[in-house]
């Protein structure tokens, strides 16, 4: 049997820069619905400041509430900084994920800094988590194209995911914040990081803003890629990015691995509930194809 890991990034970089203000009770909702569809990998929020993020100013609180109620959920959140790692060791997270951008106009609209000087503080960052017991995923940001800049050298990703690798990452994470990433190009671009970070693992991060997502998560699995981050209802978007789009929507990917035979453990129709309740919370559709047809096919035409 054929399976796949689907991460659900909803809770973080869904409502990340959400204009509307969902309470932590709600959050609560959201994530008990989400394991109940089936999700096995959840991010819940960022410990980064929370004037940055307001919508992420509860992440200390809510992952101290829902920490120990489901041992077999890998529950996640970003860290950027020392600040970030302190209050994530307070609250005893057993992973976290960090992320950086391989562009350097991106990483100085993101964090005010160029790509390599932020590569050589992320690599400190790793090590201290990693001392701490802590298992990290870095996500490389801008891996497949950059609006600002172009296209970003492929040799670059694979040096920086090697010394991301080498500083005790036990997950390196390909992003393509910008939606500008092809087919032909995840294949031959995971391909080279899986050869060159062998015993480590490899994710991807794909947002949908020229309708290539999905195509683009099954060049990736078809290259090796067994965990992808998806967004309930495509739910998500980066505001440093012109034109940036949402994330490939959890029931659409969930669709796709289904209709090709491979597992995921979720219940789509379960997971649509998921969908439904961000849509009535956000007073808006969102994106996912799948919600609708299974709607239509259910008799109900919104």
């Amino acid at each position: 049997m054929t399976w796949v890991i689907l991460e659900d990034v909803s809770l973080r970089d869904g409502l990340q820069f959400e204009q509307k203000f969902l309470p932590l009770e709600e959050k609560l909702i959201l994530f008990h619905l989400l394991v109940n569809a089936g999700l096995k990998r959840l991010q819940v929020g960022s410990f980064v400041h929370p004037e940055l993020i307001p919508q992420t100013a509860d992440t200390d609180e809510f992952v101290r509430v829902i920490k120990d109620e489901y041992p077999d959920i890998l529950v996640t959140a970003l860290v950027l900084n020392g600040k970030g790692l302190e209050r994530a060791r307070d609250c005893q997270m057993s992973h976290l994920t960090m992320s950086i951008s391989a562009s350097d106009s991106h990483s100085r609209r993101n964090v005010n800094r160029p790509s390599l000087e932020a590569l050589t503080d992320m690599i400190e960052l790793v090590k201290s988590a990693v001392d701490s017991g802590i298992q990290v995923r870095v996500g490389i940001q801008c891996a497949f194209g950059c609006v600002y800049e172009g296209a970003i050298s492929e040799d670059k990703i694979v040096e920086m995911a090697s010394r991301l690798a080498e500083s005790g990452a036990v997950e390196l994470n390909l992003a393509d914040t910008t939606g500008m990433g092809h087919p032909m190009q995840v294949k031959r671009l995971v391909k080279r990081v899986i050869h060159a970070v062998p015993g480590r693992s490899i994710s991807l991060h794909l947002h949908d803003t020229r309708g290539l997502g999905i195509a683009n998560m099954m060049a990736g699995y078809e290259a090796g890629v067994e965990i992808f981050d998806v967004s309930a209802g495509g739910l998500g978007g980066c505001p440093f990015v012109l034109g940036a789009s949402g994330n490939v929507p959890t029931e659409d990917a969930v669709n796709l691995f289904d209709q090709s035979g491979v597992h995921t453990g979720i219940d789509i129709e379960v997971l649509c509930k998921v969908v439904d309740r961000y849509e009535e919370l956000l007073g808006r559709l969102l994106p996912g194809r799948m919600n609708r047809v299974i709607k239509a096919q259910n008799g109900f035409c919104p």
